[in-house]
């Protein structure tokens, strides 16, 4: 029997996907974001529950009845393709129950490389939304922020749009680091690219994570990094969303 390593279970989640959501958090992410608030879901052999499919949809059922028409499971992490065969069984077992799916990625294990390219394909005929985040569009930028490039992810999201897949687009908005008219004005010129994009949701940078790096030893870079306002939020919304159709 699979089973998953996972750090968390919530039972209410309204802002991450469709309706009212279940929400899995997944152990172990190979990105290193200098902004993360869940560093603590890292790595991958400490600090888990080890729960099986069925032990997740049984506890995930008992709040069926909150989820209305469009609510379901959203697998979030971490990062959920590290453990992309768990996953893909807890989406077959949740579609023949008739619960929605909803993943929740920066994709960032992402390859066209079989066989991974074929396991993942599989997935997404499971998966009825993916919520995507793209960190910075630049993809140097984007290593010096997550310690990894943005080619495969970028490819990942063209992917996504070929197959039409719904995605919710996510950008995280850092003053100074990702608000820049020419990064946010480049990035919509991309998503103009995309044919199946549902939202564009900019969430605004913020330090409720900071303790859980100290309490991990890890030094905190972007000490002093201020949250930005609303109306930044309002202005990089609508630069990401000129021009771009929504689904």
């Amino acid at each position: 029997m699979i089973k998953g390593k996972v750090h968390s279970l919530e039972s209410f989640g309204s802002v991450d996907g469709p309706g009212i959501r279940f929400l899995i958090f997944l152990k172990g992410c190979p990105m290193r974001c200098r902004f993360c608030h869940n560093p603590d879901t890292w790595a991958v052999h400490d600090g888990f529950e080890e729960l099986s499919v069925e032990e997740i949809l049984r506890r995930a059922e008992r709040f069926r009845p909150y989820w209305g028409r469009e609510g379901g499971i959203t697998v979030s992490g971490g990062e959920a393709l590290l453990q992309l065969d768990f996953l893909t069984e807890l989406f077959y077992q949740a579609k023949s129950r008739g619960i929605t799916t909803c993943l929740d990625t920066s994709a960032q294990p992402f390859t066209r490389r079989q066989p991974w390219f074929g396991r993942f394909d599989r997935l997404m005929q499971l998966t009825d939304t993916v919520l995507l985040d793209i960190k910075h569009i630049d993809d140097d930028r984007h290593t010096w922020l997550t310690e990894h490039s943005n080619i495969n992810i970028l490819d990942c999201a063209r992917y996504l749009s070929d197959t039409g897949k719904k995605v919710w687009l996510r950008h995280v908005l850092i003053p100074g680091i990702t608000d820049d008219d020419e990064a946010l004005h480049r990035l919509n010129r991309f998503l103009r690219t995309l044919t199946n994009l549902q939202r564009i949701d900019v969430l605004p940078y913020h330090t409720l994570g900071i303790y859980k790096w100290h309490q991990l030893g890890l030094d905190y870079l972007l000490e002093g990094v201020p949250t930005p306002t609303e109306a930044d939020v309002q202005r990089a919304s609508r630069i990401l969303s000129e021009g771009v159709q929504l689904l």
